[in-house]
């Protein structure tokens, strides 16, 4: 099982920039709010694109989803966990605990 992150660890390692935050939503959801600076790669995407997306492989990874009963952000984990990614963890309470606590988010604007 992925190492679980806290909320306060994660939220230091984005202002610290020394993390790459995975959002394992589907890009609706990503589109319409996701963590500061998050990249969005789904399960069925991550042979495809880890490599380009992800390319440092002992990188700070912390996937999430929307909250502790998604099960994305663990899937994603284990797929990138099994390409040789070796510093993944996961954000298990996910983006609903995020907002719940007051902190920022993203969303993409629509060309």
């Amino acid at each position: 099982m992925t190492e679980l992150i806290s909320r306060a660890e994660l939220q230091q390692l984005i202002e610290d920039q020394a993390v790459v935050v995975v959002d394992a939503l589907p890009r609706a959801y990503y589109d319409r709010d996701h963590l500061p600076g998050a990249i969005n790669l789904v399960e069925s995407d991550v042979d495809a694109l880890a490599g380009e997306l992800l390319p440092d492989k002992d990188a700070a990874i912390v996937t999430y989803c929307s909250n502790a009963a998604c099960g994305n952000s663990q899937a994603v984990a284990n797929r990138l966990e099994r390409l040789g990614y070796t510093n993944v963890r996961k954000y298990r309470d996910g983006i609903q605990d995020w907002v719940e606590a007051g902190n920022p988010t993203e969303r993409t604007h629509a060309a």
